[in-house]
């Protein structure tokens, strides 16, 4: 039997439409909740919905306050549809900011239309929590016919990540500032919320130097070469552009000049994102304690992997104003490896990823272990950020110095760790909370 590619009884496109209606409805819920009602429109329709028992009969006095909100409503509809601004909006908003900064975008409006707009004012439609627009708002009393102005779009990113904007369109409050009445201009775009930090004055490693496989290669745009050290004999199948033809025909035979191997210090940055998943009452414990927490510099609580990545960023920001390699290892979702320092790399690139690393339910360190184990032979010292010390942490911390690398290992726990550090092993460990971290007073390594 033939059946056709589209049937509207089957089981698997009634799923399908049905959650496209649901999706649609959704949409609409956020257009015209979030976005065309105002607040003062949502306390009349409130107010409009109450006074309806009023229909029950006229002879009831609030049926008079039904008709006087009923009539507010249609008038103020009607109005803002006649005068909808028909504008050209130009501009652009900033690719990034950074966490506890605004994000400000400049744009110019040109009114297109045939009538003056009023109250006029540049939005986004609604936009993913925690951002917020602080002057959705702020309108411009008046704009004639063919003029244009200048205004700004203020957005507050209180967290890092990675957030996608919706479409960024002018409308106008008038005449009652019910609801908002306009049309989209400029597609959406995205913003980077790079974490937040407090720079350190200094970090104190115990460095050395090793030999690294591929030399100037790695470490390229530093300014440097190996040092020539000498000449020797040429050896057949050495490379022809160590000739040194003015040596060969002094001596009569073919000599090469030598250079001494390239040696440099690599740090390893180990960033621990391991945070179990709590039942349903932890987790509603700690959000009413971030909530109640007095509130940090950037404007909210921190908890122990944000502080983690902070101080992360605060030391890839120290080290990189070095004569270091940096490996930075992070164990999210995703694995993010990646080399920075010595000019490979800006440090805006460290930012950018950490911005985006998230916290692992699952234990990371099966993971994360290998890529660092391989590199090991090659690192002089790595750092380890933790957000516990348990046995996991505890055989990582071990590998490390088995391959024959320093260790400096960094412990951000509130109260006693899962299981206790062992300085006669590991050395030193460096103990901060959260709220240290986020006040900046971790000044030095």
């Amino acid at each position: 039997m033939h059946v056709s590619e589209y049937d509207p009884y089957s089981p698997t496109i009634r799923k399908k439409d049905s959650f496209t209606n649901r999706l649609l409805l959704v949409r609409m819920h956020k257009h015209y909740w979030y976005y065309r009602v105002t607040y003062p429109g949502k306390i009349l329709l409130f107010a409009f919905f109450l006074s309806g028992v009023g229909t029950i009969s006229v002879s009831v006095p609030i049926y008079n306050l039904f008709s006087v909100l009923m009539a507010l409503i249609l008038i103020d509809g009607i109005v803002s549809w006649i005068f909808r601004p028909h504008c050209d909006l130009r501009g652009d908003f900033p690719a990034q900011t950074t966490a506890g900064q605004p994000a400000v975008g400049h744009f110019t409006v040109t009114n297109k239309g045939w009538l003056p707009i009023y109250d006029l004012a540049v939005s986004f439609r609604w936009l993913e929590k925690p951002l917020s627009q602080t002057d959705r708002d702020d309108t411009l009393d008046y704009l004639p016919r063919g003029e244009s102005v200048d205004m700004t779009v203020t957005i507050d990113a209180p967290q890092r990540g990675f957030y996608a904007l919706p479409k960024l369109g002018v409308h106008t409050l008038f005449p009652f500032h019910l609801n908002r009445s306009g049309s989209a201009a400029l597609p959406g775009k995205s913003l980077l919320v790079l974490p937040a930090f407090h720079q350190l004055t200094s970090v104190d490693l115990p460095v050395g130097s090793k030999f690294q496989p591929g030399g100037i290669a790695l470490t390229s745009n530093v300014g440097e070469s190996p040092e020539y050290v000498g000449n020797r004999e040429y050896v057949p199948g050495e490379p022809a552009r160590r000739l040194d033809f003015r040596s060969w025909a002094r001596l009569g035979k073919p000599v090469v000049r030598e250079y001494q191997e390239e040696y440099y210090c690599r740090i390893a940055l180990i960033l621990d994102t391991y945070m179990p998943n709590d039942s349903w009452l932890v987790r509603k414990l700690k959000s009413l304690r971030q909530r109640y927490q007095p509130k940090t510099d950037y404007g909210q609580s921190m908890n122990v992997l944000e502080a983690g990545i902070s101080l992360t960023a605060s030391i890839a920001d120290a080290l990189s104003r070095g004569e270091y390699l940096i490996d930075l290892f992070a164990a999210g979702p995703e694995l993010y490896v990646f080399r920075a320092g010595r000019h490979t790399a800006h440090f805006d690139n460290v930012l950018e990823i950490l911005s985006c690393v998230d916290r692992c339910p699952d234990d990371p360190f099966e993971t994360i272990g290998p890529a660092v184990f391989e590199e090991l032979s090659n690192v002089s010292t790595a750092v380890c950020i933790f957000l516990d010390w348990d046995e996991q942490r505890e055989k990582m911390a071990r590998a490390v110095l088995d391959s024959g690398s320093s260790l400096k290992t960094i412990i951000i726990h509130e109260g006693e760790t899962t299981k206790p550090y062992n300085s006669d092993e590991f050395g030193q460990a460096w103990h901060f909370t959260p709220d240290k971290i986020a006040k900046g007073k971790v000044e030095s390594l």
